[in-house]
């Protein structure tokens, strides 16, 4: 036994001898450490990618969404009280409701503030899924999404709020459907995907998903670039104030945060929308180029900073809601976004790993995680709907929870007073951009101000853009 350890050790130190003697004096054609200053070079990720690009001279689709990261959520912080104004008492119960679409004839009223992001049935999730979703987010008092797909009866039944989305593809613009639901979203684009055509191809597609969306054997269900029968402004103004007037329900605009973002607002506000989705960069997505989820739109915090900014020059805000979404991955960050101005949050990966949870174990290690949920996945038929939607609501309470602990330092009795006086940043320019105190100065030190270049204190107004209203006062 001995003489067979001794054997091992020397053939372990003749292979690292002869591995270490390669790596310090092969030149780099021939040495396999080659490899880790190319990997260096290009990242893991693009190096897999394009070997999968080469493979089927195809573009690729990777699921849930980029991994860059634009949004600097860490370096905002929210500001605690002790004696300048008081910590909320133990006794009171923080409220926390909130109302989309405040001057619709029927204002959605959620119990929380934080909603199921759109994620279509057949084009992404499996109907056992998209069902735990909406039952999930109906414990908790909350809104679910039907994404690009059409009204699916049994989500319907499962949901106690209902937001439909006014689609590409033409599965949900009927009237009969759309007065349903509780809310209907105008879908002109997304973070991830921008507003570019998407394809399911049929042979993807299963007879209850021809079905529903009245598709024929043979026939692929396609998302168009443009919305059918909108060919311009006034076509969407029209679509808008056709939509309020019949269903009385808050109807929403969602698109891919742009650059061009207050051009955009500025139509959607001549049309009278009632909520407005601020949809980032950062958003997933059930699968899509990584050019459109890397290299397209505007994060979700900067989109998010100027949509309010927008509503607030034009003495809107109090009548259009916000729903920030796109890469908001904690409580902190829900709190974070509606302190900024938000109304309410999407959060759609985070929803589906809070459902899954332990059933990931079904597909892991051997397979991803999403073919428990995909409606192509392979382990669709063993997702546990009910411990799905249990999980959904678990999550869901813990979240609100730990916002509303954080309420309690702030001083605060409800969500909706949480503004930006409760956050500071230790970044100066993010302090510009958000409008909010840089955290080296005190509350509104004019010092800090010219130190910063135009950081704004405490009150203050930064300059408005060329040809801006006066910005009102903090939500």
């Amino acid at each position: 036994m001995g003489m067979m350890a001794a054997l091992g050790r020397w053939m372990a130190n003749a292979l690292s001898d002869s591995l270490m003697r390669r790596l310090l004096t092969e030149p780099y054609p021939e040495s396999v450490f080659s490899m880790l200053p190319i990997l260096n070079k290009v990242q893991m990720i693009n190096f897999v990618e394009t070997g999968m690009r080469a493979h089927k001279g195809k573009p690729i689709s990777r699921p849930l969404g980029s991994p860059v990261i634009l949004s600097e959520w860490h370096k905002i912080l929210l500001n605690p009280v002790h004696l300048f104004r008081m910590p909320t008492p133990d006794q009171v119960q923080i409220d926390t409701k909130t109302v989309i679409g405040p001057r619709a004839a029927k204002p959605l009223e959620t119990k929380i503030p934080i909603l199921i992001s759109g994620m279509s049935y057949g084009g992404a999730l499996s109907l056992e899924m998209k069902v735990a979703l909406a039952r999930g987010a109906a414990m908790a008092g909350t809104a679910t999404n039907t994404g690009e797909a059409p009204l699916v009866p049994q989500e319907r039944q499962a949901a106690k709020f209902l937001i439909g989305q006014y689609n590409r593809g033409g599965w949900l613009n009927n009237d009969d459907d759309l007065s349903k639901l509780d809310a209907i979203e105008i879908q002109l684009g997304q973070g991830a995907q921008a507003s570019s055509p998407m394809r399911t191809p049929s042979w993807m597609t299963g007879p209850n998903y021809r079905q529903l969306y009245g598709l024929k054997d043979g026939e692929d269900a396609v998302i168009h670039s443009r919305l059918p029968g909108v060919e311009s402004a006034d076509d969407f103004i029209r679509l808008v104030r056709r939509l309020r007037e019949t269903h009385g329900v808050p109807v929403g605009l969602k698109i891919a945060a742009t650059h061009h973002l207050e051009r955009e607002l500025a139509i959607a506000l001549r049309a009278g929308i009632d909520y407005f989705v601020v949809d980032g960069a950062e958003a997933g997505t059930h699968g899509g180029p990584p050019i459109l989820q890397d290299d397209v739109g505007l994060p979700t915090l900067h989109a998010l900073a100027r949509t309010v900014r927008y509503l607030e020059d034009q003495g809107v805000k109090n009548q259009i809601s916000v729903i920030a979404a796109g890469g908001l991955v904690s409580p902190g960050h829900f709190l974070k976004a509606l302190a900024l101005g938000a109304d309410a949050v999407y959060i759609g990966t985070l929803a589906l790993l809070a459902a899954l949870h332990t059933q990931i174990n079904k597909a892991a290690p051997t397979e991803p995680a999403v073919q428990v949920a995909l409606y192509t996945g392979r382990f669709t038929e063993d997702l546990d709907q009910e411990a799905a939607a249990q999980d959904l609501y678990r999550y869901l309470q813990a979240a609100v929870k730990e916002m509303t602990i954080t309420l309690y330092s702030l001083g605060k009795g409800s969500i909706k007073e949480v503004n930006r006086e409760d956050l500071c940043t230790t970044d100066p320019l993010l302090a510009r951009v958000c409008r909010i105190d840089y955290a080296g100065f005190p509350p509104g030190d004019a010092q800090g101000l010219a130190a910063g270049n135009g950081v704004p204190g405490q009150g203050r107004r930064i300059p408005a853009p060329a040809g801006a209203g006066a910005p009102s006062q903090p939500r």
